[in-house]
Parts: structure tokens; sequence; C-alpha cells
């Protein structure tokens, strides 16, 4: 994986534990930061940040499979069991005690729902880790990072309504000198993007307004010239909803690892 100063190589737990090395956290990528062209620059950036800091991490490689949290959302539960019985022998075989990771769905059915299928790990979304790193001095943004710019932040719904973490992904933002604005529905009375609970694979239904673009809308109106996300569905519906408004040359959507990344130039 190259950047701009080095190259980064992602170590692979299997390999790791085969040297007799085991890392603090498994890093979780998820299918989105797996093969979605868009969402993979998020995976770039979030390594890049945990290579800068030295963090002892290690991914799964082609034993990564699917959280199921899609399956059990879609009503799929005897899907959803294997899935996660799957990756739970998996977690167990390699002692994996914390589980790192950008997506909230898959943040969600890890720490929340694996448990009744006997799978208890420390789990952490990765604005969690930003904002853990920043406030320990481990992770120092310069003082102008991203200066001039205006961002307004979408909260995702299973980082924010359905686990309570609201906090973290402002306080990453608030350590970069851009304006920050709100949008007049936020936290706990936040819009959806409109693709969670397996809606991001399903036809839209009857309405005079998609979701996405209601959302897409309210960021807008704040006259941010960045929309910060910290979920893969969401990226996609507000990518899709400045589209849709013809807004790609003025208005940018980027994950908070994104911006981490280029505030320290990497």
């Amino acid at each position: 994986m190259e950047t701009k100063q080095r190259k980064v190589e992602v170590p692979v737990l299997a390999d790791l534990l085969a040297k007799g090395e085991k890392p603090e956290y498994l890093l979780w990528v998820g299918s989105a930061g797996a093969f979605d062209d868009r969402y993979k620059h998020v995976s770039r950036s979030f390594v890049k940040v945990l290579d800068f800091i030295g963090t002892s991490y290690a991914v799964l490689g082609t034993e990564e499979s699917s959280s199921g949290d899609v399956a059990r959302r879609a009503g799929n539960e005897m899907l959803y069991q294997m899935q996660a019985l799957m990756n739970i022998e998996i977690f167990e075989s390699y002692e994996v005690k914390k589980i790192l990771t950008c997506d909230p769905h898959a943040y969600n059915t890890f720490k929340n729902e694996y448990s009744d299928l006997g799978g208890r790990y420390e789990v952490i979304h990765h604005t969690q880790f930003l904002r853990d790193r920043i406030s320990d001095g481990s992770l120092n943004i310069p003082g102008d990072a991203l200066e001039g710019s205006t961002i307004t932040f979408h909260d995702p719904c299973y980082l924010g309504r359905a686990n309570k973490e609201y906090k973290a992904p402002r306080q990453v933002l608030d350590a970069l000198a851009a304006t920050k604005k709100e949008m007049g529905r936020n936290m706990s009375f936040a819009l959806c993007c409109g693709a969670g609970g397996g809606q991001m694979f399903k036809e839209a239904e009857k309405g005079e307004k998609e979701v996405f673009i209601e959302r897409t809308e309210e960021a807008l109106g704040t006259g941010a010239d960045i929309i910060a996300t910290a979920c893969p569905y969401c990226m996609v519906m507000m990518t899709d909803g400045i589209k849709y408004k013809n807004k790609e040359d003025s208005v940018k959507a980027y994950d908070i690892a994104e911006l981490v990344a280029q505030a320290l130039e990497l």
C-alpha cells in the first residue's frame, strides 16, 4: 500500500502469530472497506494513521468474512448465526480481545449481539480510537489543520442512537482548525442516511423524496464544504446525495479518518 511518504505493510494476524507476535488490536476491515472503491480510501487512511503512531494491530486478511449484520437486518437469522459463530471461532483461535473497526454496523453487532452466542470483546470504533489517541497525546494534530474549511458531521445511526456515541467523532473534529457547523437535526435527533438496517440493498419505496436526499439537503444547508461521516453506508449516501444535488465541485464527503490523515499529510 503506497502513501505519499512511505510504503505501509498491513500486518496479517496469522503471519504475526506464526512469528510469535500477538497484536493488541484486530482491525476488522469490513466488506465496504475491502471491496467498495470509495471506502477503500478510508481503510488506507486509517491504516496510515495506525502506522504513523505505531499501533500494534493486524487484519484477518482472507480469513475475514461478513460480521452478519446485514443478514440479520434483512431477516435471515440463520445466516447471521452461521456467520457470527464462524467469526467467533476464528476470534477464539487467535485469542482476539480487542476489535477495532470503521464500520458502526460491525461495531454494534460485535459489541451488543455476539455476546448472545458467546463472543465477548472490547470493541472500539475508529472515531473512539482516534479521540483517545489525541487525548493521550500520541496523536498530535497540527494547529492549522484544515483551516479555512467548514465541516458538518452526519451522525451514523448505529454509532449514535444505537450506542449513544456522539462525542468521540466531534472531539476528533474539534482537534482540526476547520469551522464546525451542526445540522438542525443532530445527535439523537439526527436523520438516518437511508441505508442502514439493510435498506442499502433495497429498491426505494414510494414517497415524495428519498431519505438520503433529505439528509444531504440538511447538510448543504449548513454551508459546509465538507460533510464528515464515520460509516461506510453514510459515505455512500452522502456522496450520492452530493452528486444528485450537483455540488461535487464545491462540497466533498470525507470519513473522519481521511480528515485526520489529511491533517497529518499522510
